[in-house]
């Protein structure tokens, strides 16, 4: 279901959502992606269409190289190959442009049958791998929040100049989401949390982050088989992800099993998970958010509470929510068309509802110095 404060009408499947503007009123980018056109990439499981097309390039943002998948209408160019940026803020803001964060341990892969369907409606979006994950860069020592901040602002920024910026993550994208609405100045029209951790974690999530002895442990000299390591991962994997482990992706449970190749793996990245739990006792600041604001909660998540989504809903009151009993933590594997449904929709609502620029800016004027 979807709950909001105000009455919603019509239905996702029926939701109108406006076009890419016209190569006319663009002007050049300075900074173009380098993207690879892909079809049918046979890394990208059975929920690929050869008719349907995801490019694949590098960029930089924030100091961080990573991978970018690309989905949707291109970007207008001029025969040089420069793409352009739009002159008109008012066709901007009717422009919507998704882009996808993916949860810890995971990669930009993980949204391919979300890029696929939003592909086939029309919509322009992106899928980035985070620092410290897929083949971006790793993070620098300290803090992983505060990193994470700024390549996602990074992004942002980038992508503003082509659409309406409507931002969605999974899990720990869910997290850096809700921070990216906290910050004002960043040009967003929306924002989509789902499963974000730091509200109701499971008692796994707490258990990892209370109890050194179980990382302890992993750390020890003890000659562990890495056949054993990877047979247990292959188990844990489709029961923490999915809703129904029996229909768990064997291309995507191996992204996860390749992260324990061994018991030193395992171990080092439970440290980090550990380290990223206490980071999220401070992560919000949930007053801050003006922006639209799509809370996904699910119902079979294993690792955030279904709770914890209507917690934020009710943290946030403008913000509306959509709770599936059906869904695991990843829904964009559990149910890519339900899940890019619900998106579509939202960045359509949300786009219709962003205030013309000088208001908006105005509007976040407000609101940073009310917040400090």
């Amino acid at each position: 279901m979807i709950a909001s404060r105000r009455e919603a009408s019509g239905s996702p499947a029926a939701a109108e959502v406006p076009g890419t503007p016209d190569a006319s009123d663009a002007p050049e980018s300075p900074e173009p992606p380098d993207t690879a056109a892909r079809t049918g990439d046979p890394g990208a499981g059975p929920d690929q269409d050869l008719d349907v097309e995801i490019r694949s390039g590098y960029r930089r943002f924030g100091g961080f190289s990573t991978r970018v998948l690309e989905a949707g209408p291109r970007p207008v160019e001029r025969p040089a190959g420069r793409r352009f940026r739009m002159r008109s803020d008012d066709r901007l803001r009717h422009a919507p442009r998704l882009v996808l964060l993916h949860g810890y341990c995971d990669s930009a892969d993980t949204w391919r049958p979300v890029l696929t369907e939003l592909a086939r409606a029309g919509v322009a979006a992106i899928a980035v791998d985070l620092p410290g994950s897929g083949e971006a860069s790793a993070l620098r020592s300290g803090a992983m929040l505060p990193q994470l901040d700024v390549f996602t602002a990074a992004v942002v920024a980038d992508q503003s100049a082509l659409g309406g910026v409507v931002l969605a993550g999974n899990s720990l994208g869910g997290t850096m989401a809700l921070r990216a609405a906290q910050n004002p100045s960043l040009p967003l029209s929306g924002v989509a949390s789902i499963a974000a951790p730091g509200l109701s974690d499971s008692w796994l999530v707490r258990g990892v982050a209370r109890n050194p002895l179980a990382r302890l442990a992993t750390s020890l000299p003890v000659p562990v088989p890495r056949f054993l390591v990877r047979g247990i991962a292959e188990q844990v994997v489709p029961r923490l992800l999915y809703a129904d482990s029996k229909q768990a992706a064997a291309e995507h449970v191996a992204r996860f099993v390749e992260l324990f190749p061994d018991f030193k793996a395992t171990g080092e990245r439970l440290e980090q998970v550990a380290r990223l739990i206490a980071e999220l006792d401070d992560a919000y600041e949930l007053e801050r958010i003006a922006l639209p604001l799509l809370v996904v909660a699910c119902g079979r998540d294993r690792l955030v509470n279904a709770d914890a989504g209507r917690r934020l809903h009710s943290l946030v009151p403008h913000s509306r929510l959509l709770v599936r009993e059906d869904w695991g933590h990843c829904p964009q594997l559990d149910d890519p068309h339900g899940l890019t449904e619900a998106l579509h929709y939202f960045a359509g609502s949300a786009l219709a509802e962003r205030p013309p620029s000088g208001r908006r800016n105005a509007r976040a004027g407000l609101l940073s110095g009310a917040v400090g």
